[in-house]
């Protein structure tokens, strides 16, 4: 854990005092080594007991830290089903668990329930009830066993999905057949960054300073170049577990800030996978004492900021003569450019600036192989004439059922004017 800079006392003692081959002090054996001490007479030196409440204090970790990792399998059918839904700022998660008594396989299986929506800026305190629908299960890597996590949208008690619920109107889109006939694929790269506790800035970086510029931390390996690779790893690890689709991870340019990325997904799946990947890594994070953000841009300057590029592909895209399609799509997106950065994430507009691998936020390009732009076309799918493309301009904060479903949408769904085609069409051939 060399680059954790700032852990919690707590995460310290994990580490230091769990052992695969250390066994946990038992009451016996303590009031054995009790007993011993008092028979040798009275403590004369305040060193014993300083020796005594270290002990002891590791003893109640130990213990606490076997009641977390209790297999209860054996001893009950009984689970624990932790509801997960985004709260008010639309980017924040929430949950709370609850006992069931049998292991649960599909969504449908549980209940609704509902929270108190005024508490997290959701609903009225005069009528604060907000109703929670269970979406999706993945298997809980922190309680292991039976236990699961559960994906829940929200709705008022009426029916009706409350405004942070975009889940609601995702659901809707992937459900047209037009969609659902071209089996729309989604790869997510979920960027973000680690944040010293008590200081919010970067983990690696001294307080109050900056390290060497960026270069040599991509994809990096090194203490003096990767910060948090432990998260990293325990994340992918407690993803795979889950059954997430995760598909791989790697250091970012910036110092302190990683990605994962998540797919192919099919449709409203890769919204929920995201989602629940996002919970995961919180709760990581939460427990080595390392503050997580998604803000687009968290350090200014000369820095990299965290986007969630979006690779996406149709079924027509993926067939001979795909590369068309594509252009098609790619024709489609141009028109309805400010709608999608209108929607791809709070603050995008300090990321969005036409540096660091990113295009103008005012500006539409596509190009192959080039970063810079805000459509990105791989050369393997040029050379193969069929592929995928990839949507550089979503923030690391977007709300990934948004971002989905107006790709799907906008290139399915959404039939422009052909004056309004012709123009954007020769517009595009100027910027390749």
């Amino acid at each position: 854990m060399a680059q954790i800079l700032a852990p919690t006392s707590q995460w310290q003692m994990k580490v230091t005092k769990s052992s695969a081959t250390a066994s946990p002090m038992t009451a016996k054996m303590w009031g054995s080594l009790v007993l011993k001490q008092n028979k040798k007479g009275p403590t004369r030196s305040s060193t014993k007991f300083r020796v005594l409440a270290t002990k002891s204090e590791g003893y109640t970790i130990n213990r606490l830290e076997g009641l977390l990792n209790l297999d209860l399998t054996p001893f009950t059918d009984k689970i624990i089903a932790e509801y997960i839904w985004i709260g008010g700022s639309g980017i924040d998660v929430r949950s709370k668990s609850r006992t069931f008594s049998k292991p649960v396989e599909d969504p449908s299986e549980l209940p609704k329930w509902n929270y108190d929506g005024s508490s997290t800026g959701q609903a009225p305190g005069e009528d604060s009830e907000v109703i929670l629908y269970p979406q999706a299960i993945f298997k809980d890597p922190f309680r292991g066993g039976n236990n699961i996590l559960v994906i829940c949208d929200a709705y008022t008690p009426q029916g009706e999905p409350i405004p942070t619920n975009k889940r609601a109107r995702a659901a809707e889109i992937f459900k047209n057949k037009k969609v659902i006939d071209e089996v729309p694929w989604y790869g997510i790269e979920q960027e973000y960054t680690l944040l010293q506790t008590d200081v919010k800035w970067p983990l690696g970086w001294p307080v109050g300073g900056y390290p060497g510029p960026q270069g040599p931390y991509y994809c990096g390996a090194g203490a003096d170049k990767s910060f948090g690779r432990d998260i990293s790893d325990a994340h992918y690890k407690a993803c795979l577990y889950a059954g997430i689709n995760i598909s791989g991870t790697n250091g970012e340019v910036m110092p302190g800030q990683w990605e994962y990325q998540v797919g192919p997904s099919v449709g409203i799946e890769a919204g929920d996978h995201i989602w629940a990947s996002r919970y995961i890594l919180e709760r990581i994070t939460e427990q080595a004492g390392v503050v997580l953000t998604l803000d687009p841009k968290p350090i200014e300057g000369d820095w990299n900021g965290a986007g969630c590029h979006t690779n996406y592909s149709t079924k027509s895209m993926r067939e001979d003569g795909g590369f068309e399609v594509i252009k098609k799509a790619i024709l489609n997106l141009s028109l309805r450019h400010g709608e999608h950065i209108s929607a791809y994430g709070e603050g995008n507009e300090r990321r969005l600036t036409g540096k660091h691998e990113t295009a103008s936020i005012n500006t539409f390009s596509w190009g192959v192989a080039n970063r810079g732009c805000s459509i990105r076309v791989g050369r393997e799918t040029e050379k193969q004439g069929k592929g995928y493309l990839e949507d550089r301009r979503p923030a690391s904060n977007m709300d990934p059922y948004i971002v989905t479903s107006l790709l799907a949408e906008t290139t399915l769904l959404w039939e422009p004017t052909l004056e309004a085609e012709a123009l954007a069409a020769q517009k595009l051939s100027l910027n390749v």
